[in-house]
């Protein structure tokens, strides 16, 4: 066998025969070691072409298509969440079942947020009138002035005290007495004591 005519590794220059079988890159054609076949080894131009890999489902072990420049992450997420058949993911499917009703929006949440003036279920993000550009009946500008003034009056009339707020009041004013008479009897025991005493 004539060691002259092997080809050379593209990448060191070695003779292949230090290797058992010479290796064709299938992306760029060039002839590699067993060392340096693969794409990154070599630094492959042409390999963005082949080298196309498909993550897998943690959880149920089904292949996740991925399109070209989308992170993997976010597409095996989306399948865990919509089309992922396994318990665990089934699981969280039933605890988020409150599916935000505004249009492209596909968030789901654990409890209901429902606006108070079209009465719709939305997500976190959505949950306000003006991020779901609300069309629920609102007051007209009569009713809302007539509003206005029925809480600026409730707010100006004296407050009539409830029969537990006057009972309170009786009390605190009993305790109040009775703490001053008790002071008032102090003052006269000290005065009938002899002075004789250093503390007193």
């Amino acid at each position: 066998m004539n060691t002259d005519s092997l080809d050379l590794d593209s990448k060191q220059g070695r003779n292949l025969i230090d290797y058992f079988l010479p290796l064709k890159c299938d992306a760029c054609s060039g002839i590699f070691c067993a060392d340096h076949v693969a794409y990154a080894q070599h630094h492959c131009g042409s390999a963005y072409q082949k080298d196309i890999q498909v993550p897998v489902c943690p959880l149920c072990n089904v292949p996740v298509p991925v399109a070209r420049g989308e992170p993997p992450d976010r597409a095996v997420g989306e399948h865990i969440d919509r089309d992922c058949r396994s318990d665990p993911a089934q699981q969280k499917r039933k605890i988020f079942t409150n599916k935000c009703e505004r249009s492209g929006c596909r968030q789901r949440e654990m409890m209901k947020l429902t606006c108070d003036q079209c009465a719709r279920n939305f997500c976190i993000k959505h949950r306000h009138p003006l991020d779901h550009d609300c069309t629920g009946e609102g007051h007209s500008e009569d009713e809302a002035l007539q509003r206005a003034l029925e809480l600026s009056l409730a707010e100006a009339k004296p407050q009539v005290p409830s029969s537990q707020e006057e009972e309170d009041l009786a009390l605190a004013q009993a305790l109040s007495a009775s703490e001053a008479e008790y002071q008032q009897q102090q003052a006269q025991s000290r005065s009938l004591k002899p002075s004789n005493c250093s503390l007193c």
